[in-house]
This record gives C-alpha cells, structure tokens and sequence, in this order.
C-alpha cells in the first residue's frame, strides 16, 4: 500500500527540481519528472507506480487545457484525443446523451449547462444541473459580498472517473459542499445569469480559482445557487 505523505513528498522533490529554463514545456518537465520519481530510493514500486500515476493525471489536464502534445486515436470512440488517462471526446459524447436525462425547468439554464459540458476537459470537473433533493444538512454559513452562503452534503457527489470498461463517468460518493446563492430565477435582472455563467465556464478551467460544481434551485424558495467544493 502506498504511502500517500511519503509520494506527495516525492512528488514536491520532483517538482522542485525542475529548471524551467531547460525544461520549458510540460512534456520535457513530464519526462524529467518521471526520471527523478523512477530513480527516488526512498519509494517502493508501488509508490512509485503510484507517483507516476498522479503526475501523468496533471500532465492529461494540461495537454487537453492547453490544446499541445501528440494525440492519439481512442480506442473507443476512434476519435483523435490528447488524454491517456481518459478520452475527452468520450466524455464530452456521454455526457451528451444525457442531456435528455435531466433539467433545470430553464432553457437558458439548460443551455448553458449543456455547453459547459461539451466542453469538459476532465473527468472530475464536469458541470451539472443538481436537483435540490440530493442536498442534505443545508447549513447557514455567513453572507459573502451581496451572497448568502451555506454549506451541505452532495448525495451521490461528483463525476470522479471514467470507467474505461462501462465506457461511462462514475461518480464519487457523497460530498461537503458549499453553496452560494446567486440570485431569484424569477427576476428580470439577468446579473445571476452572468455570474452563474462566469463560475461555471472559468473557475473549473484555471486551478486557481474555486471549483464550481454546478446549479441547483430551492423549488420552494426560487432561489438559484451555485455549487462548490
């Protein structure tokens, strides 16, 4: 079994090392990455396979966020994608067939969740609709700028994975969660629209930003939130 603080710690000697004058792209600091982690006396193989693992996941995302490495033509969907890991076509074509599955009761809403997701780069930063029901131990928490916020428990939780054999995204379990309210559905001031719009295309595109999950709505209140971890 791995030794999670032990690979983390490897992993940080093998980003710090790095001299990004020499290794100025991501498939050259990849390469040297993978160099370092091999030869780490201080892992086993397990740890190491384990390492490798994590930095190849972070080296997909990259790839397909920055449109740059050689591609390769999936063996399910015999699509051209730049993951290994996953396929983001497949992705993008499962989450498509779903689309009939599920609804906000708003079009706009709808749509703009629909394009989102035929844009996912990765499997565990899928944007979706959430019903309000799969919210559990709505909390108070504090008002945030002109926001509400509050916190609760995602049952079922979040796509994780893609499951290369079921050829399907899998989800992780339940999760904590924060909600921010945005603004009244009803009202004829579209600004939630924009600012719903900003977390859902922005922050799950930059790792500097907060992770947005999705939408949801309070059916009794007419209230829209935006969902993050």
């Amino acid at each position: 079994m791995s030794n999670i603080s032990k690979v983390q710690a490897a992993l940080n000697r093998s980003k710090a090392l790095i001299d990004y004058n020499i290794y100025n792209n991501i498939h050259k600091q990849l390469k040297f990455r993978k160099q370092k982690l091999l030869a780490d006396n201080s892992l086993t193989e397990d740890e190491k396979t384990e390492a490798i693992k994590i930095i190849n996941q972070k080296y997909d995302k990259e790839k397909v966020f920055h449109n740059s490495g050689t591609k390769r033509i999936c063996e399910n969907c015999n699509q051209e994608c730049l993951a290994t890991s996953y396929c983001e076509v497949c992705i993008r074509n499962y989450l498509k067939t779903e689309f009939s599955n599920w609804t906000s009761g708003n079009d706009d809403i709808d749509d703009l969740i629909q394009k989102c997701q035929l844009e996912t780069i990765r499997p565990n930063v899928v944007i979706e609709w959430i019903p309000y029901n799969k919210l559990q131990n709505i909390k108070y928490l504090t008002k945030g700028g002109f926001s509400e916020i509050y916190t609760a428990k995602w049952i079922g939780g979040k796509y994780k994975v893609w499951n290369f054999k079921e050829k399907k995204l899998e989800k992780s379990g339940n999760i904590k969660v924060i909600l921010k309210r945005l603004g009244n559905v009803e009202n004829t001031n579209k600004n939630w629209f924009e600012e719903a719009k900003s977390h859902l295309t922005i922050s799950n595109k930059d790792a500097k930003f907060v992770q947005c999950f999705g939408l949801t709505q309070d059916p009794l209140k007419k209230k829209l939130y935006a969902c993050n971890k």
